[in-house]
């Protein structure tokens, strides 16, 4: 038999395995509430089950604060800061003019995509870098 402090060291590593698998930082604090349980288990092997609990319930509320806090006073970076911002992704890029850029405003393709589009004037087909995205519209260059 296992014990009472080992079921909850077990817990605590099969907590540990579940946030390597799928990665969401979370079971990582109730791995480290279940592991602080056993241990204290292991200090203090008559803990009755209810105390457990509560000590698994407690700790797994700090270590989730805890976390956080550290989360957000220390953000993860992204490998892609630009992931979900369409706009600042388009800067930069040449594209085409689909339609005539005239009197500063037409249209260009972006990607599989038409896009309105302001800049100086420009023919149907000629090639223009977007320098800047603002609602909704593409300032172009000629290139």
């Amino acid at each position: 038999m296992i014990g009472a402090a080992g079921a909850w060291l077990i817990a605590a590593l099969v907590l540990g395995i579940a946030e390597l698998a799928a990665p969401g930082i979370f079971f990582v604090f109730l791995a480290i509430a279940a592991a602080v349980t056993g241990v204290a288990l292991l200090a203090l092997p008559e803990l009755p089950i209810a105390v457990q609990l509560a000590s698994f319930a407690v700790w797994s509320t700090v270590t989730v604060l805890i976390g956080r806090r550290w989360y957000r006073d220390y953000p993860v970076p992204g490998a892609d800061p630009m992931l979900n911002d369409r706009s600042a992704r388009m800067v930069g890029q040449i594209v085409i003019v689909e339609t005539a850029i005239v009197d500063g405003r037409g249209r260009v393709l972006v990607g599989d995509g038409s896009w309105p589009a302001r800049g100086d004037d420009a023919a149907a087909g000629t090639r223009v870098r977007i320098t800047r995205v603002a609602d909704g519209v593409a300032d172009v260059t000629p290139v």
